[in-house]
């Protein structure tokens, strides 16, 4: 297979489920990445998601699949006639089965300065780093295309910090999808969002020298641009399936199952041209997929008939739908409701009673069953209004809970991977699913672009009951149902010397983990084990794994972790010395403003903490609970002679090793307590009068489980008393 896409494994997949044994599979891949979600990339780029939680198959995989990956490889040329692929890399392949299924490219506007730097598509893992790299050093941020890809590039372009403007040639945006109510409904909620709108715009150039700098339009006005993304469509990629002979127009003209004009050779997702269309979306391409499947397994199927098609916009707190003929024609009619108040719009056209056409804005809950209902082509006729209200004329709305109870079972909820009512409702009574990522693992539901994740949440709810999310802990993601104290608990126990071991001896239900699991197993253990425990940089924080993050207004922050809370002062000096040397405007604790100090002298007592000029330092008190922390170090309430905050559970922080016994004390912590500065004033001149002279103190009389007193030299009784504190402590 010649393309390592999500239509072309997704046909494998189904090939693997029906004859496993029957075909020695290779894949040639362009990108050196495993499978993965491309749906998903605008959800990276908005910062909802990391690159490695949009795999869909990683390298394991493959392995356990017996499949030959060629990452990285771009295939050149195909010999139909020895039936042999050559990849750019020297790598020969001959075949018995061919499929194509190469994708798509993005359409790169022909403007003079299109090849400058900083002029892209979105298309790939490849664009995203760019515009992440481009977000680090640029500010202004232009996208062509006012479609579907390029709402979702802008939305995640702002969320990287830049300033964006949307050029779309129409007056309306996403023009394809909508009509014009739905429309200036959307520009209005992105432009409360931040982003600008160049509507009507014709783009003419790209200026600047080797660097993009901004485009011109036709009418003679400019924008400024450091960064240019062109998301004006896609084309299939052809190039190679037509230097080999085969059979091309605007895609790889196939079948219905599948079959190009050369024997052997199939052609599938995006590259294919079926009907004359070439389909973009990823639902029609997964049907593709299954029949190619079946095919290529010797199974009786039916052809492949075309498939109609729904979108839905991924940009956060924007809800858009739409499905089917979105404006009116001669012999059809629409109905309308619009709430300017909530800000809801929903149309239906119909036609000969049937629904042909549906887009609704702001609540797309009814989006699956309209959708249902066109595709199933049944009468609505009497219905209309139940249908674009909810609720039949006259009496109340129906609830949540009862419109998906009344769904039917072989409606489909999942349209990019075609999952019924049925299949998810099986998989939470018979097979026990109760979290949204175990329906996932279990039939895909919620797997590729997350739009029907609301209505499995609904169904999880409905069938589940009280069981739904119980396996989720406050804390931990889904891959585990362990908790915090759980998880520490069994590494202690197993100590297993890496992640990938210490998820598989927790039973972990993701076996790659997740961008919340993976950061706290490496802590866990590192905390646990810090001489032997070796660091997974892949699996740091992002603050330990990047070495410094831009803000809004352009500054840097950079944010080093102190484990624990607990640092030397060697530290803290390297930590002043880096300080000094950049000319840092401003250093700060986070989340608390107090720094502790912890020190014990030699040959004192037990339960004295104290330096050799201070006669009385912080006390542990003899009946205080104690705690222990990852280190297996104890954690002690310490009482400060002369504070205001005696005995406060924030002053928690003196730690001593549970094998040294009695243990030594040392170390610096950051204290978790806040000191607010309404009452600065008043605790320091407090402070003040406490730590002055030291007053006489009222003698009372013994009681039975008092020390002896300390005896001085002057033959008086009495305790130690303390000198000033100086004031930078």
């Amino acid at each position: 297979m010649i393309g390592n896409g999500m239509a072309g494994v997704r046909a494998l997949e189904h090939l693997l489920k029906l004859a496993p044994e029957l075909y020695e599979i290779t894949i040639f891949g362009a990108e050196p990445y495993p499978n993965y979600n491309r749906i998903m990339l605008s959800s990276v780029l908005a910062g909802g998601t990391e690159l490695k939680d949009i795999v869909i198959n990683d390298w394991e995989w493959y392995s356990e699949n017996r499949i030959a990956l060629h990452a990285g490889h771009t295939v050149t040329r195909i010999d139909t006639e020895a039936r042999i692929v050559y990849s750019d890399q020297g790598v020969e392949a001959a075949y018995d089965t061919l499929v194509l299924a190469t994708g798509s490219r993005p359409f790169m506007l022909p403007l003079p300065g299109a090849d400058k730097e900083g002029v892209i598509g979105f298309r790939d893992i490849a664009d995203c780093e760019t515009m992440f790299e481009a977000s680090r050093s640029h500010k202004n941020a232009v996208v062509i295309g006012g479609g579907l890809l390029g709402l979702e590039a802008a939305r995640g372009l702002l969320n990287l910090g830049m300033d964006v403007s949307v050029v779309h040639i129409s007056p309306n945006l996403m023009n394809r999808q909508l009509d014009e109510p739905a429309s200036k409904m959307l520009q209005k909620e992105l432009e409360a969002q931040g982003m600008k709108f160049l509507l009507r715009k014709q783009s003419e150039l790209i200026y600047g020298k080797k660097r993009a700098k901004g485009l011109r339009f036709t009418d003679g006005s400019e924008v400024e641009a450091d960064l240019i993304v062109m998301a004006v469509g896609i084309k299939p990629n052809v190039s190679l399936a037509k230097s080999a002979g085969l059979a091309v127009n605007r895609g790889i003209v196939v079948n219905d199952y599948m079959e190009t004009s050369v024997p052997n050779v199939y052609a599938v997702g995006e590259c294919a041209e079926h009907r004359g269309i070439a389909y973009g979306l990823v639902a029609p391409l997964y049907d593709q997929g299954a029949v190619l499947a079946k095919r290529l397994a010797g199974v009786d199927t039916a052809g492949y008939e075309g498939s109609m098609t729904s979108t839905k916009l991924k940009v956060s707190g924007v809800d858009v739908f739409s499905a089917g003929q979105y404006e009116e024609t001669p012999g059809t009619r629409a109905l309308r409701y619009q709430d300017e108040l909530d800000g809801v719009y929903k149309k239906l056209v119909i036609e000969n009673d049937r629904l042909v056409g549906a887009v609704l804005f702001g609540d797309t809950s009814d989006g699956a069953s309209l959708f249902s209902i066109m595709k199933k082509g049944e009468s609505i006729k009497g219905k209309e209004k139940e249908l674009l209200l909810g609720f039949a004329p006259g009496g109340q709305a129906a609830s949540p809970a009862s419109r998906l109870e009344s769904m039917a079972d072989d409606e489909i909820v999942c349209g990019c991977n075609g999952v019924s009512k049925g299949a998810i409702k099986e998989a939470i009574e018979t097979k026990g699913c109760a979290t949204v990522g175990e329906i996932k693992a279990c039939n895909k539901a919620t797997g590729s672009c997350g739009g029907c994740k609301p209505l499995v949440e609904g169904l999880l709810g409905l069938y589940a009951g009280e069981r739904a999310g119980e396996a989720v802990k406050e804390g931990i993601c889904g891959c585990t149902s362990l908790d915090r104290d759980e998880i520490v608990a069994g590494l202690r126990r197993l100590e297993p010397a890496t992640i990938k071991e210490a998820m598989l001896a927790l039973e972990w239900k993701q076996p790659e983990g997740c961008t919340k699991c993976r950061p706290s197993l490496n802590y866990y253990m590192g905390m646990l084990w810090p001489e032997r425990y070796k660091d997974e940089k892949e699996s740091r924080f992002t603050n330990e794994r990047y070495h410094a993050n831009i803000q809004k207004d352009g500054t840097y922050s950079v944010v080093p972790r102190i484990y624990g809370g607990v640092t030397t002062p060697s530290e803290l000096k390297k930590i002043a010395e880096v300080a000094e040397k950049y000319d840092v405007p401003l250093v700060k604790f986070t989340g608390g403003q107090r720094l502790d100090l912890f020190w014990r002298q030699k040959g004192r007592p037990a339960g004295h903490v104290g330096g050799p000029r201070y006669a009385v330092g912080p006390r542990i008190r003899e009946n205080a609970a104690h705690r222990q922390n990852l280190r297996g170090q104890y954690v002690l309430p310490v009482r400060y002679a002369g504070c205001d905050r005696n005995g406060h559970p924030a002053g928690e922080g003196v730690r001593a090793d549970e094998r040294a016994g009695q243990g030594q004390i040392r170390g610096i912590r950051l204290s978790p307590q806040l000191r607010r500065g309404d009452d600065q004033g008043l605790r320091h001149r407090r402070d003040r009068r406490r730590l002055g002279a030291p007053r006489r103190r009222q003698r009372r009389r013994a009681r039975p489980g008092d020390r002896p007193a300390v005896r001085r030299e002057d033959g008086g009784r009495g305790r130690r008393v303390g000198r000033r504190v100086p004031s930078i402590l």
